[in-house]
């Protein structure tokens, strides 16, 4: 068995190194179980367990030199339930894959739909009888054991397995509910039609929502055995497709990527399956093709669409020494690049391991709603108990009390109760790994509703991040295309960043840009050459003077309100003479000020903060709406921690926007850590959510989501709740039926799912 653990560093006052494994756990059957799992899993020393009902899966962190992964499995299998290391993703080709919402080839929902197609198809004439007194015929009753047995023994046989191994095991969970109910209405019939006067010919009774006093010798429950199997097992079945459904973002995420790639091996073209690629291998990617993994382009230059995984629609130019991403459409010409990531390590593997383990995580108000059902199980079997010794006492008769009690155990089954978080949880964060927002944790959840101020990092954040021409302003006489002809000439044989701006800008207004003679790079003043015959500066206001040449008044005072907006003045002279003053700045993005309007429209106080000078901070600040008491600037990087501890000092609850390494400690540090996806990995592994497209507004659908999927949780657990509170008191009292409890039982676990579902429709705020 291939061991997936992975060392996450020392811990514990042993220094130990700590292990973590998924494990796929069989045989749960509702939130109880799951809950019976993970208390024997944390019992096991130096083992932290989480366990996820809806995604079948436990987390587990343990010390491996105290626990080997066989030990945890044993544990598993020791309380009644299977486990195993998860088999690495095998997407299934185009072609083969199953149809969206359909049960493909799971064979665990195959079987789950044929127990139910029986249970239904065997149960509504035994439903009709009991129901409709007209079709109750002479010997009707035998008719109805003989199509209920069916439903009671074979499709209501997983909840009599599970049952009776939880029994062995000491424990009780909800199936032991729906095992005792149903059973309880069966044995009962048996005994009333074999022993008692219900067998008798011409037999017959009304059916009524409350239950009639009598000494039950006439009396039989074969609808309330099949239809409460065949409801819940409705409930199951659908439930079972909301969680493939839920999963549905993930094995996209996974199908994203190419299949085949064509590598380059001794000069040769071989056609080989992309899992079979390894780091440094050389590759072809020719237009029209999907990039096969993260690499570095060597030869060649395209556009390549990058939209399935940032959502932008713009394709982004690459060249050669240029990264380019996995998954992503190569648009334009022939590509040759070289793998630099591999499998897991890849951007699209890290993306769907982040969806993964969010699903699999518990947000607090599951964690209560987990404690609840460890222990309604037994308290329910007790009322039940009560239920009919009262009735007895109160001399009901045997009927009356028995149908009440079994009435109790059906109603209480709280599978709504272990549905509410797991299948809005993986809904939602399914919903946002689409729209590029990948949530890291559940409890992140809670922190995104208490959230009161955003700090937004300037650079990469709410700028582009990168040097920009912004403006430029000419002398007399002299056309700007003049001077970004001579100028970006110049800069182009330059590598440094505002040189590059320059040159960049300059090549995008005029065209080509022609090759500059003579060139020199002024250390720490800018540059200087001969273009096209022209003696040529270009830089500080120092290097003119030092050719004795000055500013003249206009380009003098463009050039302070230049610095007064935060830009940077660069001078431009030629033959002698000062011609023009380049203004240089990292833009702001065009989505920013929307942004964080937006941000303010949801409660939160937007804060700037960066290591640039106060001037550049406020202009950047009154350029997307952000007040200047608002802005802190000249921060040190080991500082920025300090910014977030002390807005956190104030009482303030703190959300944090960054995509640098300088960033990711202040990200730890917040309340609420949004990490911009065209960041660093230690910025994103560092935060709460990542936002895949650099684009602020993702952080703006990024709390609109969480906070949606957490009132999605709370409204579910809030009618789970209310459904068994009020239901129990009118079970207890004998005012439901038994069939009409599991009903309703059923109906609330599938309320449940398709509240969550709603998430599904969630869309981005554009």
């Amino acid at each position: 068995m291939s061991s997936r653990t992975t060392a996450t560093g020392p811990t514990g006052a042993t220094g130990a190194a700590t292990a973590e494994v998924e494990l796929v756990i069989g045989g749960m059957t509702c939130a109880s179980c799951a809950a019976r799992v993970e208390k024997k899993l944390n019992r096991m020393d130096g083992v932290e367990a989480t366990v996820n009902y809806a995604t079948e899966k436990a987390k587990v962190a343990y010390r491996g030199a105290d626990v080997s992964v066989r030990d945890l499995i044993a544990t598993v299998e020791a309380t009644g339930y299977t486990a195993k290391e998860p088999e690495p993703p095998a997407p299934a080709a185009p072609d083969e894959a199953p149809e969206e919402g359909g049960d493909g080839d799971d064979p665990e929902l195959l079987a789950l739909r044929q127990r139910l197609l029986t249970a239904l198809a065997l149960s509504v004439p035994v439903i009709a009888m009991a129901m409709i007194p007209p079709l109750q015929f002479t010997y009707w009753q035998w008719l109805s054991l003989t199509l209920a047995a069916p439903v009671v023994v074979y499709a209501g046989w997983p909840f009599h397995r599970a049952a009776w191994t939880n029994l062995r095991h000491g424990a009780a969970t909800m199936d032991t509910l729906i095992s005792v109910g149903t059973s309880a209405a069966f044995l009962w019939s048996l005994w009333a039609l074999f022993f008692g006067t219900a067998g008798m010919p011409g037999m017959s009774h009304p059916f009524e929502l409350t239950v009639s006093r009598g000494d039950g010798a006439g009396n039989i429950y074969l609808e309330a055995a099949a239809g409460v199997t065949a409801f819940i097992l409705a409930g199951r079945y659908f439930e079972a497709r909301s969680k493939r459904k839920a999963g549905a973002a993930l094995r996209a995420l996974l199908e994203l990527g190419a299949k085949e790639v064509t590598v380059l091996r001794e000069g040769r073209e071989q056609r080989i399956p992309t899992a079979d690629l390894r780091v440094g291998d050389r590759f072809l990617v020719r237009p029209g093709e999907k990039i096969a993994t993260d690499g570095t382009v060597v030869e060649g230059s395209s556009a390549v669409d990058a939209s399935m995984l940032t959502g932008e629609s713009v394709p982004v130019e690459v060249a050669v020494g240029d990264p380019v991403t996995g998954a992503t459409l190569n648009a334009g010409g022939r590509l040759v690049v070289e793998a630099t990531r591999i499998g897991a390590d890849t951007q699209l593997a890290r993306m769907a391991k982040l969806v993964e383990d969010a699903q699999n995580g518990k947000a607090a108000a599951q964690r209560l709603a987990d404690r609840i059902s460890a222990v309604f199980v037994p308290v329910v079997i007790l009322l039940a108990l009560g239920t009919l010794g009262v009735w007895l006492a109160l001399g009901a008769g045997l009927t009356a009390a028995f149908t009440a009690a079994v009435a109790v155990l059906i109603i209480a089954c709280p599978c709504a109760l272990g549905l509410a978080t797991p299948t809005a949880l993986m809904v939602g964060t399914g919903r946002g790994a689409q729209l590029g927002i990948l949530i890291k944790g559940p409890e992140v959840l809670e922190n995104t509703r208490k959230a009161d101020t955003i700090v937004l990092d300037k650079t990469g954040t709410v700028t582009t991040g990168r040097m920009t021409l912004l403006g430029v302003r000419a002398a007399d006489g002299v056309t700007e295309a003049e001077v970004l002809r001579l100028a970006g000439a110049l800069e182009h044989a330059s590598e440094h960043p505002i040189a590059q701006a320059v040159a960049a800008g300059a090549a995008e207004q005029v065209g080509e840009l022609p090759a500059p003679e003579d060139f020199v790079n002024v250390a720490g003043l800018g540059v200087q050459g001969v273009v096209e015959g022209h003696a040529v500066l270009v830089g500080r206001e120092k290097l003119l003077e030092e050719w004795a040449i000055g500013l003249p008044a206009p380009l003098a005072r463009a050039k302070q309100e230049a610095e007064a907006q935060g830009r940077t003045a660069i001078a431009v002279a030629w033959d002698g003479e000062a011609r023009a003053v380049l203004e240089v700045a990292d833009a702001v993005k065009d989505t920013s000020a929307e942004a964080i309007r937006r941000l303010r429209e949801l409660g939160l106080t937007p804060v700037l903060l960066t290591g640039d000078n106060r001037t550049v901070a406020e202009a950047v600040a009154r350029e997307v709406g952000i007040d200047a008491e608002h802005v802190i600037a000249e921060v040190m990087p080991e500082d920025k921690v300090e910014v977030v501890k002390r807005l956190q000092a104030e009482g303030r609850t703190v959300a944090m926007v960054g995509d640098g390494v300088n960033d990711a400690a202040a990200l730890a540090q917040a309340d609420l850590g949004l990490a911009m996806g065209t960041g660093t990995d230690a910025a994103i592994e560092a935060g709460d959510l990542t936002l895949v497209r650099g684009d602020l507004r993702a952080a703006v659908d990024a709390i609109r989501l969480s906070r949606r999927t957490l009132g999605t949780i709370k409204g579910n657990l809030f009618w789970a709740f209310a459904y068994n509170i009020a239901a129990l008191p009118l079970a207890v009292a004998g005012l439901l039926n038994p069939m009409i409890a599991g009903a309703a039982m059923a109906f609330s676990s599938v309320f449940v799912v398709g509240n969550s579902l709603r998430l599904r429709g969630f869309r981005e705020a554009r």
